[in-house]
């Protein structure tokens, strides 16, 4: 078992500390109300998420969040070694752009960027953007994006005359170096024929691990009918405690702060979906408070109040640990983790799951080494402690 990879999250639609803002301010002596994505908060986020040994920050896609290329070429800025796991579609922008965007980015940020491909799986979010092409339609276009990119990143003069994609003389000025890595998502059989020829790392939504192992056993299986081998990550919330009654006290406020009609409003929402993650997410719960336990500390709760990524670790930390490494048995090696909110759920993980995590062999943190080296890691003097020179 390799070391694991973590990776957090950054709310580029605002923060707080439930499962859904309203930007309602709460009642006086009430903590909580939304969080502003602002360049400053979120700096605060991926500072600690540097400091604490995450890898790199994924950001999200969509008409209900910041613009993830903008927002992460500022943050660049405010951090030094987290890398940025940028979610985009493909069908918004030409595939000889967004593979000069990616290695302009590449280049100015020294080698921080990772991208996640998204393909879409709501129609109607889709239109909303101007793209209207089906569902299997989206998946081969992709495709068809992907090899360009790829073929444009190896320094080629591209000429390609697809089902839906088409340029001609295509060429771009800079090479990425290193060449981003593609994270891919899909769990229909479109999606997985698109992750085994082009993904790096295939991402999937958290279901219980004997669900995650047999999907990993199909994209493994697809990949390497085509020579290829591909890499596991998973997405999943966080709700870590330093005790199983406080983590699971905490699960239960966050469902309870979402109002009966608003899961209803919601869950109707989802049933639209025409991604087939989505719908094994709605499968997991079936619309219900009860029963949201799917697996030992899986709860399915979050899935209730927003689409997506619906299920979360909750327990104490040596409980959320030992879900980690069942999962990387099943195959899994990197892990994009979040929670509410994520700069307070960054230090619960960071502190108190990874260091369990460090001490099985499971990970190394970023620059482990140079700190050990420093006495970082083994503990630093405290100025004036009694018995601080012994």
């Amino acid at each position: 078992m390799s070391d694991l990879r973590f990776h957090w999250f950054l709310p580029t639609q605002g923060d707080g500390r439930g499962l859904i803002e309203t930007g309602e301010a709460p009642p006086a002596g009430i903590a909580g109300g939304l969080r502003e994505p602002s360049i400053a908060y979120l700096s605060r986020i991926a500072s600690a998420a540097e400091d604490l040994g995450f890898e790199a920050a994924l950001t999200p896609t969509g008409g209900w969040c910041d613009d993830a290329w903008v927002v992460t070429a500022m943050l660049c800025e405010t951090s030094e070694r987290l890398k940025f796991l940028v979610a985009f579609r493909p069908g918004l922008v030409s595939p000889t752009l967004a593979a000069q965007m990616a290695a302009t980015f590449q280049w100015h940020s020294r080698g921080r960027l990772l991208l996640n491909v998204v393909t879409g799986g709501d129609g109607g979010e889709q239109r909303a953007f101007g793209d209207f092409l089906g569902k299997e339609e989206r998946y081969v276009r992709t495709g068809e994006f992907l090899a360009i990119v790829g073929r444009l990143w190896e320094g080629e003069t591209v000429d390609h005359a697809g089902e839906h994609l088409r340029v001609e003389g295509a060429r771009i000025h800079r090479l990425p170096d290193p060449r981003p890595g593609i994270y891919f998502g899909g769990s229909s059989p479109a999606g997985i024929e698109v992750a085994a020829a082009h993904a790096d790392v295939y991402l999937t939504w958290g279901e219980p691990p004997a669900a995650v192992a047999e999907k990993i056993d199909r994209v493994a299986a697809a990949a390497a009918e085509r020579g290829r081998e591909v890499r596991f990550g998973i997405r999943l919330h966080t709700i870590s405690r330093d005790t199983a009654a406080a983590a699971w006290a905490e699960a239960e406020r966050l469902l309870a702060s979402v109002p009966a009609a608003t899961i209803a409003q919601v869950q109707a929402r989802l049933r639209e979906s025409e991604s087939e993650g989505q719908r094994r997410m709605l499968d997991l719960h079936g619309g219900s408070r009860d029963g949201l336990e799917v697996y030992p500390n899986l709860w399915a709760g979050v899935g209730l109040g927003r689409g997506g990524a619906g299920t979360a670790l909750v327990g104490s930390h040596a409980e959320v640990a030992a879900r980690i490494e069942e999962y990387a048995e099943a195959g899994i090696e990197e892990f994009v983790l979040s929670g509410y909110p994520h700069l307070e759920e960054l230090y619960w993980v960071g502190e108190g799951v990874l260091p369990l995590l460090e001490r099985r062999g499971l990970w190394r943190a970023p620059g482990a080494a140079e700190l050990a080296f420093a006495g970082g890691r083994e503990g630093t003097a405290v100025p004036f402690a009694v018995g601080a020179e012994r």
